[in-house]
């Protein structure tokens, strides 16, 4: 019987409705439940303002988790939790009470018609690159090398740690 290969995933979080902070705890306390994957580690959370978008501002975190779970079937399950919080699409980069996005998954670049890692805004985004880089320092984005490289591009991006 062949056992499932463990893969390192980094899954961003963010959200700015309702109690924000705590929508980001428990959908950390949710992926440490999550079956075929465990938390490894979660990095401080963060304030960001809203970047193409409107509202409060954003509390945002970055979890390190170790999965079984084929890239597809973690999207489905992050959407569940995402779903378990009320998360409403109804337009591009609306609010959010949660968000959860596949940031990396090992050193894999998918592009399905559901699914792109690495994350196409990655290295946009000081939100997401802050808090990554926290967690893993040297970490290298699948086809577009170290993630340090993309900080300058961000340093403009107001980003404060809780």
């Amino acid at each position: 019987m062949q056992t499932a290969t463990q893969v390192i995933a980094y899954i961003g979080i963010g959200a700015n409705l309702g109690d924000a902070r705590a929508n980001v705890q428990d959908a950390l306390a949710r992926l440490a439940r999550l079956p075929g994957a465990s938390l490894l580690e979660a990095s401080a959370s963060y304030r960001t303002a809203p970047i193409d978008s409107s509202g409060d501002d954003y509390i945002n975190a970055v979890a390190r988790i170790a999965t079984t779970l084929p890239a597809e079937e973690l999207l489905q399950a992050l959407h569940a939790i995402e779903a378990a919080h009320g998360r409403e699409r109804p337009y591009r980069n609306a609010p959010r009470t949660l968000d959860l996005d596949l940031l990396l998954y090992g050193n894999e670049q998918i592009a399905s018609a559901t699914l792109t890692v690495p994350h196409p805004r990655l290295t946009e985004r000081a939100f997401v690159l802050v808090p990554l880089l926290a967690l893993a320092p040297a970490i290298a984005v699948p086809g577009l090398g170290p993630a340090q490289d993309y900080l300058a591009a961000v340093a403009g991006q107001a980003i404060s740690q809780l």
